[in-house]
């Protein structure tokens, strides 16, 4: 059976031998661009506009990372009809390939899958990404997928100031409402699927042996990035912490408290604080 990855892998190979003129030449690494190609099949999104939209939402986390490079040559952004998705392999001109489903002008849409991509590019592909690439199920890696999906909403709320004044084009001003409008919406939506009176804590310690074994229970992403969501806002120079996620052991058995702590000492001092204050969420103490 062929795989969503393998599907993906194809699909992009495709699309991506129409666009490669000079493989040796784009293989420079990117460093703090945002280099995108972007293939074609996105309906009447025409390139330049989804260029913008893109751009924008991976801004409002990339700006918080000063510290972080690409030590790949940009991004491959093609149209996957399935799922959005980011692959583990890069392609021949060494991009990170990363498909989104949406189509046409559904601009809300395309910020928020992109958004969560291009935080899973943060935890696996920049700097060194070599030694952080690791394959294989981790039992922690519904954490990853929260912090994603965290990324999309913070990334709508933020482009959605920032479009209020300074959108892309004049006449994308008013659209800051529409990306209010959709993030709201999704945490509304999360907020309702917890039980009245429920805390979080009770509620993540009832479902983390779930998480656990599928790391993608989208509705349990998203009740711990609503959860995770304020801590980002107040400091959203944390979201640099999200590039060394991937440099600690993550066997299989580790447990939160183990996968927290690795990760708070692989952090710069100045990030220790940030990640103790995630932990809290899950009442765990790494003072």
């Amino acid at each position: 059976m062929q795989t969503r990855r393998r599907f993906l892998a194809l699909a992009c190979a495709a699309a991506h031998a129409l666009l490669a003129t000079n493989c040796l030449a784009a293989r420079k690494p990117a460093g703090r661009a945002l280099d995108l190609k972007i293939a074609p099949n996105f309906g009447r999104a025409a390139e330049a506009d989804l260029r913008a939209v893109l751009t924008s939402a991976a801004t409002e986390i990339w700006r918080h990372c000063p510290a972080t490079t690409w030590q790949t040559s940009g991004f491959y952004v093609c149209h996957n009809p399935k799922n959005p998705v980011i692959l583990f392999d890069h392609t021949a001109d060494g991009r990170v390939s990363i498909g989104l489903n949406s189509q046409d002008t559904l601009w809300c849409q395309y910020a928020f899958q992109f958004a969560h991509e291009f935080c899973h590019a943060l935890a696996g592909h920049s700097n060194d990404w070599r030694k952080t690439w690791i394959r294989g199920r981790k039992a922690n890696n519904w954490l990853e997928e929260s912090l994603c999906e965290t990324a999309s909403l913070f990334a709508l709320r933020a482009m959605a100031k920032n479009w209020a004044q300074n959108p892309p084009y004049p006449n994308w001003k008013d659209y800051s409402a529409a990306l209010t409008s959709y993030a709201a919406e999704r945490l509304a939506a999360t907020a309702s699927a917890l039980p009245a009176s429920t805390r979080f804590i009770d509620w993540f310690q009832q479902n983390e042996a779930a998480m656990r074994k599928s790391s993608t229970l989208r509705e349990n992403n998203n009740q711990v990035a609503a959860a995770l969501l304020p801590i980002f806002e107040a400091d959203p120079a944390g979201w640099e912490s999200v590039t060394f996620i991937n440099l600690v052991p993550r066997a299989p058995e580790n447990s939160l408290h183990d996968h927290l702590h690795a990760w708070h000492q692989k952090v710069p001092a100045s990030q220790r604080a940030f990640v103790a204050k995630l932990a809290r969420v899950f009442e765990i103490s790494l003072s």
